[in-house]
């Protein structure tokens, strides 16, 4: 995942404050919510499979300082599949965290639709995403993890989207829908969040979340997404059995002045890396290893 790296944390309140976390809803209300849960889940399906979605990432090619050529020649620094891409499509040049992209003369290079020769595409100095290029089916861009440098490489056509049938998930259950405290720190706090690729990136903690489970306090950290959505990764004892072995995402809402969260486990989803093996997916710090079964959301991921 890129910018948005996130985590999470919860923190253990009163006795009174725990005593009803479970979020209390109507059979009917709940039959209500297992419809909006289904056009959730077909939404994030559809996310999944567009062009922009993790099911298209079919490449991760880290830039060395300097000039990096491309093309499907297996003399190129980076190299594209063949039966996609032209033998030479120029050169990538990285220098001073600016990537600038030098087309290959007749190569079928686009950007933003109109033929493209030269120019910067990245710059690490704006707030700028990188830009897009396109060359056939083929889309790639600029990312950056830790200190280093990447193209990330999309197919429109690549397998895992013509061949995706679905994410199997566990029923929805009320049982693990929770009213949340959430205590935010007195004063700003980071939290050492590792990835899937063995970075560590320092992430501004949101603040701690508590719920009870059969009787059990558990606790989360997260971080904050944008202005008021909690971002939480975290494991369980179902995670590399019927769920993603490296644990789930989850989010929450926040709500202005108030220190209670809704807590869905029913829209815990797999990370990007469950469908991917070029994203960077943040894991879950000890604190967000629960040791409990989460048998809510979305389970392990199954495909060819």
């Amino acid at each position: 995942m890129n910018v948005q790296l996130k985590n999470i944390l919860i923190f253990s309140f009163q006795v009174l404050a725990l005593s009803t976390p479970l979020y209390t809803m109507s059979q009917n209300n709940f039959e209500n919510y297992n419809t909006q849960l289904e056009q959730w889940h077909n939404q994030r399906e559809q996310a999944l499979k567009s062009e922009k979605g993790w099911l298209t990432v079919s490449g991760l090619y880290w830039l060395k300082s300097g000039i990096n050529t491309i093309g499907s020649d297996s003399n190129c620094t980076i190299v594209f599949p063949k039966n996609n891409a032209a033998e030479q499509l120029g050169f990538l040049s990285l220098q001073n965290d600016e990537v600038y992209y030098t087309a290959e003369p007749n190569s079928d290079i686009l950007l933003n639709g109109k033929p493209f020769e030269k120019g910067k595409i990245f710059d690490l100095n704006t707030d700028e995403e990188s830009l897009v290029i396109t060359h056939r089916n083929l889309r790639w861009f600029i990312i950056k993890r830790g200190n280093k440098y990447a193209l990330r490489l999309r197919d429109l056509d690549n397998d895992a989207r013509r061949n995706f049938k679905g994410i199997n998930r566990f029923p929805a259950n009320k049982s693990f829908i929770f009213n949340a405290k959430l205590e935010v720190p007195q004063k700003a706090e980071t939290i050492a969040v590792p990835d899937i690729i063995g970075n560590i990136t320092e992430t501004p903690l949101a603040g701690y979340l508590t719920f009870t489970l059969a009787g059990q306090v558990y606790k989360l950290e997260a971080t904050l997404e944008g202005q008021n959505d909690l971002f939480i990764v975290f494991s369980d004892y179902t995670s590399g059995h019927s769920t993603y072995g490296a644990g789930r995402f989850l989010y929450a809402k926040k709500m202005p002045n108030e220190n209670t969260v809704l807590l869905d486990f029913n829209k815990a989803y797999n990370p990007p890396c469950a469908f991917t093996n070029f994203a960077t997916c943040p894991l879950p710090r000890e604190q967000n290893k629960l040791k409990v079964e989460i048998n809510a959301g979305e389970l392990k991921y199954e495909h060819d």
